[in-house]
């Protein structure tokens, strides 16, 4: 039971990291283009990151939780090395300012461990390499919905007075960050109940035939939450300002098109990364207004942080399984 405990700490306390790294995915925009203020940003972020439960079904923590890893191989102990694993990334990369991925952190700690402990055949290969796919799918489709939406709003205003149009679109990123903060918490704290429902599979408290309990689902969005309302300052400055300069126009079109790539995976389970997205959308808002807008040596760094992320948090996993294993027995 106290190992149950701790699993279920370790991945609160994911979820609430995960909320102050991915803070910047919704509020880089809106803070960027000095629509809010960061303190108000992340708070009205925050509220919509935790009501998304009430939006959005339980679609992709589904996937997490009953389509990645074969149940009879997870446990304890992969949960936790997994677990573990995907904090020390997340911490590693907020600290550097680095906007990775924290869904991609815990995929690659989950499986990891998973591989470790049973071998190749423990996973869900499909899952994985959708997964995989959606790392380089993800930023191409915000790009061109983001690019779409972008021309269509400038089609729309071009006989309008500039000042205008930045005073309308101040008021309507206020909608747009709402509805990208609703998508970001239907994903990424969907994820951690995956998790703790896998985990309370693993001690026989469920079968995984059940439902995820609701105290799950309301832990999980209260954590990322709270998380977001602690802001990430480190990633907002990379998202906000290194990628490309946006106008409130721009600003909307990119957390519109995000918001809907979210609203889209959300129903069909797919866990993809609302760093990927966002990024990809902030880009194609960029491009509008010429492709030396976007400065691409910071786009290329983030591509290659994307790539390492489930590499790098699968290995560790790895090892703090390993470790564990060989050193205490089991958790």
């Amino acid at each position: 039971m106290i190992t149950l405990i701790i699993i279920v700490f370790l991945a609160l306390a994911f979820d609430y990291i995960n909320g102050f790294h991915d803070a910047a995915n919704s509020i880089a925009t809106v803070v960027s283009t000095r629509v809010l203020t960061p303190r108000q940003a992340v708070a009205w972020a925050a509220f919509f990151n935790f009501v998304a439960f009430l939006v959005f079904g339980l679609h992709v923590a589904t996937t997490i939780g009953k389509g990645l890893v074969h149940p009879d191989v997870v446990d304890l102990t992969v949960i936790g090395s997994g677990l573990i694993a995907a904090i020390i990334w997340n911490l590693f990369t907020w600290w550097r300012g680095i906007p990775s991925s924290s869904s991609h952190t815990m995929i690659g700690g989950f499986v990891g461990a998973a591989i470790t402990k049973a071998g190749w055949h423990s996973i869900f290969y499909d899952v994985v390499i959708k997964t995989i796919l959606f790392i380089f799918a993800a930023p191409i489709i915000g790009i061109i919905t983001a690019l779409v939406f972008s021309i269509i709003v400038l089609h729309l205003c071009k006989n309008f007075a500039p000042h205008k149009v930045d005073r309308y679109f101040r008021k309507l990123q206020l909608l747009s960050s709402a509805a990208y903060s609703l998508g970001h918490g239907a994903n990424d704290a969907q994820k951690m109940m995956g998790i703790i429902f896998v985990a309370l599979v693993a001690a026989g408290h469920h079968k995984i035939s059940d439902s995820i309990p609701f105290w799950v689902v309301v832990s999980c969005q209260a954590a990322i939450a709270l998380g977001t309302l602690s802001g990430g300052w480190r990633i907002v400055k990379t998202m906000g300002q290194k990628i490309t300069k946006l106008r409130p126009f721009e600003g909307f079109s990119a957390e519109t098109a995000g918001a809907v790539t979210l609203f889209t995976t959300a129903m069909f389970g797919i866990p993809v990364s609302t760093t990927h997205t966002i990024t990809g959308c902030i880009i194609g808002s960029g491009i509008t207004k010429r492709l030396s807008a976007v400065r691409w040596k910071v786009t290329l760094d983030l591509i290659w942080a994307w790539v390492l992320t489930i590499p790098v948090s699968a290995v560790l996993a790895a090892g703090i399984y390993w470790f564990i294993t060989t050193y205490f027995h089991s958790l």
